[in-house]
């Protein structure tokens, strides 16, 4: 009597039991279970304390370059820079966050930090600059079930890199954002510039929103060691971004009341917003996580031509070994149920078992 496979369901593994929905209702139950599962409270804790602490070692870094790109962009950059980072920032920020802490922060490190930039401070300012870049490698990869497959000192060597990379893409980019409104309108004639510069300014911060969703799409695609298509990141980078939007409007309305209402937090009002809003920051970046890790269980990718080279070469493997036992007297047969793809990442086994299932 030849054994039947057990039907199967899709996604909720009950044999036989009904295709699971793959809906958004289902999407969005398995983002909120996975990031409960994943303390996603305690990761945006955790990367809100190491933003906090990053923060002057990441100014440090900027502003302080920044003056030896100076004179490809003019005498003026740095101090361009400085007022565009203070503006952006009364945007996301509360005014007191902007007035106590990031102002002064900014114009006590183009006061004294520019000559630190070839010091051995400046070297240590790199490695506390980039825990944060290293807590949302490790919420990504928690995210994704993938955390302890790159060594842990190579994921903290990475964060490194991935944060020295970024820290040279603003020192080019800032620069560009901040001369860029002013110097486009003078290449066009005297007659368009009225237009240019109502574009320009409408344009101005939905392109650095859309320029965040890159960055931010890119950063899931790179903390991954087994990576997903780059545009799979796309729906968590945009829930990131709406997340921290819808945050940061809701916090500023809570300061502002409770300012009005004459409670208050004394000397400790600033820094306690401040944390918060660095912890919204971390919660954004970290539920996006999530999200993508949820999309990829419930519509999981295609294996791409690496993995499907990879597959191909096990199976070989694998078969030269049953090959070589055989040859030896000894027993080479696969336990019930193994995949020929145990050793390839999740979603590769995933998509396996979909293309067995529909053959």
């Amino acid at each position: 009597m030849t054994a039947q496979p057990a039907p199967q369901d899709g996604r909720d593994g009950t044999p036989g039991g009904p295709p699971a929905r793959r809906g958004p209702s289902r999407l969005l139950k398995r983002t909120l279970s996975k990031a409960w599962e994943g303390n996603i409270f305690s990761e945006a804790a955790e990367a809100a304390f190491w933003q906090v602490l990053s923060l002057p070692p990441l100014l440090l870094g900027l502003l302080g370059s920044l003056g030896f790109v100076a004179e490809w962009f003019g005498p003026d950059v740095v101090l361009a820079v400085q007022a565009d980072l203070i503006d952006i920032s009364r945007k996301a920020f509360s005014e007191n966050v902007v007035t106590q802490i990031i102002a002064p922060t900014v114009s006590d490190i183009l006061t004294v930090g520019r000559g630190e930039i070839v010091s051995v401070g400046f070297l240590i300012s790199l490695w506390a600059g980039s825990s944060a870049m290293s807590s949302f490698v490790d919420a990504i990869t928690v995210a994704h079930g993938q955390y302890g497959v790159r060594h842990e000192v190579w994921q903290r060597i990475f964060a490194l890199l991935l944060y020295m990379a970024s820290l040279v893409l603003l020192i080019i980019g800032l620069p560009v954002l901040a001369l860029g409104p002013d110097l486009l309108p003078n290449l066009f004639p005297e007659s368009w510039q009225p237009t240019i510069n109502a574009w320009i300014g409408t344009a101005y911060y939905p392109v650095i929103g859309i320029l965040i969703v890159l960055a931010l799409t890119t950063l899931y695609k790179l903390a991954l060691p087994r990576k997903l298509p780059w545009h799979r990141g796309v729906p968590g980078a945009i829930m990131a971004m709406a997340v921290f939007v819808l945050s940061s409007i809701g916090l500023r309305l809570y300061i502002g009341w409770i300012t009005t209402t004459g409670y208050t937090y004394g000397a400790l009002a600033t820094p306690i917003a401040f944390l918060l809003f660095a912890f919204f920051i971390g919660l954004a970046v970290v539920i996006g996580a999530y999200f993508n890790a949820a999309i990829e269980e419930v519509w999981p990718s295609k294996l791409t031509k690496r993995q499907r080279r990879r597959w191909r070469r096990l199976e070989m493997e694998k078969a030269a070994g049953k090959n070589r036992q055989r040859d030896t007297g000894g027993t080479a047969a696969r336990a019930p149920g193994e995949h020929p793809t145990a050793d390839l990442p999740t979603e590769s086994t995933r998509s396996w078992d979909r293309d067995r299932s529909q053959g």
